[in-house]
């Protein structure tokens, strides 16, 4: 029954968002943070106020901050597998567990925790049937969208149109005789457009004088 759970046990009951992560910005700083939690705005915009307000918006990003509050800085016994799913604020956390000193971390030790990272995520690429020299590579994964995929990109390239290139073929030269002259061109054009085109008022004077 709900009245036997001990929600309180849990180090995140009743405890705000931003009081958490002045908690362990002030033990580890932002430069831990972004390199154990890769979220991006602790290294471009590394102030409370705006980490806050990004991980108030960001559900996955929150519940990373909170994990890490719960098991690195807290120092509590990872979770049972019933409890995985859960947020972390709301994980029940046993009688028997209670908090210990913060876990001491470096640079040094994230970047290995990073490569392990990528040993399991090619791992499970080559589990999964994406062999080749794309599972054969680490693949770069983006930090604050771990759901995304990336996109490789194609080395084909089209082949060119035989028609776009240039063609051998050249105009013929126009000899003297078949290039009309100006004289010719100013009587077809007289011829064409007739006598009213030449006084266009002609028919208008006619019939005043009628």
């Amino acid at each position: 029954m709900s009245d036997e759970i001990n929600y309180h046990n849990n180090p995140l009951h009743g405890l705000n968002l931003k009081s958490m992560l002045t908690e362990i910005v002030d033990h580890y700083g932002f430069e831990i943070l972004h390199a154990y939690l890769y979220i991006h705005s602790f290294k471009t915009n590394p102030s409370i106020d705006s980490s806050v307000k990004f991980l108030k918006k960001t559900q996955w990003a929150r519940e990373k901050v909170e994990a890490f509050y719960l098991y690195k800085f807290k120092s509590l016994p990872k979770v049972s597998s019933d409890q995985f799913e859960l947020p972390p604020r709301d994980r029940i956390i046993p009688e028997g567990q209670v908090v210990g000193a913060p876990f001491e971390l470096s640079l040094e030790d994230a970047e290995r925790v990073r490569e392990k990272r990528e040993t399991k995520a090619n791992e499970y690429d080559r589990l999964a049937g994406r062999t080749g020299s794309s599972a054969a590579k680490p693949i770069a994964r983006s930090n604050d969208k771990p759901w995304s995929k990336p996109v490789e990109k194609s080395p084909w390239k089209p082949e060119p149109i035989p028609g776009e290139k240039n063609s051998p073929w050249k105009p013929e030269p126009q000899s003297e005789s078949s290039k009309p002259n100006a004289e010719t061109a100013v009587n077809a054009t007289v011829k064409t457009s007739g006598t009213a085109s030449l006084d266009p008022w002609a028919s208008s004077r006619n019939k005043f004088k009628s």
